[in-house]
């Protein structure tokens, strides 16, 4: 039978203390609710449906791909999830009822959620976590209707605002991630009030329902209750990203990666590693950047969306949307803005800053330099402190540097300008025109020295 899935993420989040939405916030770098839609996709469920209300302009782009549906007034959750009738209108099979801040969930979980909704014939099938503290939670009540025989199913969630003290000592919770039979569903939540403390319309209500109605609910209880956590503040999203970052950290370290402190290392859920790279304390690896076999990163450096080769070395690094090809090194204190692309061998070292140019193999640009629209070839060397001064306050202009050129330090190099293959620029040159292949030049002032200059204008 196929499967739909409905994320809810229509909520304010107003204990996040935040003008963005609940689950646009972000762990390792992917929105809450990205990480739900990717484990529903996971599970094979499609389509998915994502139902948006508060700053729905701001959730709209982050569901991407998915059917939107739209809560215009959050009226609580049986409310959300029946906004999206029309967008499942003739379907007929599982429906997943997701919620959209619940960053750690599985699609592996998901998926024996739905199985084990099928496999007992159940109209709905909620999975529950074991918790020692569960203040805050639904709690699940267990038990037969009038006229039933007792399986121990569920018999209806209170809520934590309307559970009694006996209610309230239970330990069983809701996990808010449910698997229905569509029309089971949909016929359910016509059904649903909102007599209760809050005056809201609870998803919850549709399991007692559906119980009234002799159909079966069952639980399933999650093997690690750290996949229903959910977010609702900032501290649990410091919690949240914690348990992520270890279950990334461990699926590299078991294929071959090495960290000396995972602890300090942080990788977003789309980043490719190889093996034999080692990744130092205090390194971010995010988007969609790549690590190739025998590299070392870090200690403190930062790829974003960014290529790094075999054997490199890249050391106290900011890169975003950058290529460092193989055997490229990169700092201590390097910065490779979006465009920057180091070559096979290439170099940028301290203190060096590199925007939308090519370093070609085996150059280098080795401290104190600001290069930026500029094609390098091979073999070049930078002296330090050069610049090349690629904008004029109203466009931006390339600069041009031939094979096996050297620079001395202290150049600035005034785009637009050529220099050509083997040529020479001395030290202090500021640079303005086109240097001639095997060329020497030097543009600087001619040193001037007056004799007991400084003794005449000594101050007394």
């Amino acid at each position: 039978m196929s499967t739909a899935a409905i994320v809810l993420c229509a909520g304010a989040g107003t204990r996040m203390r935040s003008e963005r939405p609940k689950v646009a916030h972000e762990v390792l770098g992917r929105p809450l609710v990205q990480w739900v839609v990717a484990a529903a996709r996971a599970a094979g469920a499609d389509p998915v449906v994502s139902v948006v209300g508060h700053r729905a302009e701001q959730v709209r782009p982050l569901v991407e791909g998915t059917v939107v549906a739209e809560q215009p007034e959050q009226r609580g959750t049986a409310d959300a999830v029946a906004c999206a009738r029309e967008a499942l209108a003739g379907f007929d099979g599982s429906v997943l009822v997701l919620s959209g801040d619940s960053p750690l969930i599985t699609g592996e979980t998901l998926r024996m959620l739905a199985d084990a909704r099928m496999r007992e014939k159940a109209a709905c099938a909620v999975l529950t976590m074991r918790m020692a503290d569960p203040f805050g939670y639904g709690r699940i009540v267990r038990g037969a209707c009038e006229g039933e025989a007792d399986l121990g199913d569920v018999h209806r969630i209170v809520e934590q605002k309307d559970a009694t003290a006996e209610e309230a000592a239970i330990c069983e919770c809701n996990s808010g991630f449910y698997c229905f039979d569509a029309a089971a569903l949909f016929c359910a939540l016509e059904q649903v009030g909102c007599e209760n403390a809050s005056g809201e319309y609870y998803l919850t209500d549709v399991l007692e329902i559906l119980r009234k109605g002799g159909q079966r609910v069952i639980a399933v209880q999650a093997a690690d209750p750290q996949e229903c956590m959910g977010v609702n503040s900032r501290v649990q999203l410091a919690e949240a990203t914690r348990v992520m970052q270890q279950r990334i950290n461990r699926t590299h370290m078991e294929a071959g990666v090495t960290m000396l402190v995972p602890e300090l290392v942080w990788i977003g859920p789309d980043v490719t590693i190889e093996p034999d790279v080692e990744l130092l304390p205090m390194t971010f690896l995010m988007g969609a950047t790549e690590v190739g076999r025998d590299t070392v990163v870090g200690p403190n450096s930062r790829l974003t969306d960014t290529h790094v080769g075999v054997g490199c070395t890249v050391d106290e690094t900011v890169a975003v949307e950058a290529r460092i090809d193989d055997g490229a090194t990169c700092g201590p204190r390097a910065y490779l803005r979006p465009g920057a692309h180091l070559m096979e061998g290439a170099k940028a070292g301290t203190h060096v800053e590199i925007k939308k140019s090519t370093i070609g193999p085996g150059s280098k640009v080795p401290h104190l330099s600001y290069i930026g629209d500029t094609t390098m070839g091979a073999g070049v060397n930078i002296g330090a402190g050069s610049i090349t001064c690629n904008y004029d306050g109203a466009a931006k202009h390339a600069t041009v540097i031939g094979d096996d050129v050297f620079v001395g330090s202290d150049t600035m190099m005034v785009a637009p300008v050529t220099i050509g293959n083997g040529a020479v620029v001395g030290a202090g040159s500021v640079i303005t025109k086109d240097v001639p292949a095997d060329s020497l030049a030097v543009a600087r002032a001619r040193e001037r020295v007056i004799d007991d200059w400084a003794k005449k204008h000594a101050k007394h």
